[in-house]
């Protein structure tokens, strides 16, 4: 810890900008991978709507094995996401979570303007 007010205020705006990370991966992955898998399984999903069986699911599934990782990659990363999100909510951060983003809020303060991610953490509160 340190006796700067805005500290804590930069920490909370880094665990801020983790978050809207961590969505925008998800928005990304489901745009990108999710879109071009379930583009590619649209015959199928018709065929599903008209005529529903397991059986169907289950061998549209089988024959196109990469269509249904990139469907999975897509659920757990949102489900992940949701997850960490829905805990940090419910019990606050931890404390190994608080430490990281304290030690990384010092390193972008030592690094000055030339970090990344500077002009959205600490600029605005000098």
């Amino acid at each position: 810890m340190t006796d700067d007010p805005n500290f804590q205020i930069e920490v909370q705006r880094l665990h801020k900008l983790t978050v809207y990370g961590r969505w925008l991966t998800v928005i990304l992955l489901w745009v990108t991978v999710g879109a071009f898998s379930i583009w590619q399984l649209r015959g199928e999903i018709y065929l599903w709507l008209e005529h529903f069986t397991w059986a169907a699911v289950y061998y549209s599934f089988y024959f196109r094995p990469h269509l249904v990782f990139g469907l999975t990659v897509c659920l757990a990363m949102t489900l992940a996401v949701l997850t960490w999100q829905s805990r940090n909510v419910v019990r606050g951060l931890p404390m190994r979570e608080k430490q990281r983003l304290e030690r990384t809020v010092r390193r972008i303060r030592q690094q000055g303007p030339s970090h990344p991610l500077w002009k959205w953490v600490c600029k605005s509160s000098q």
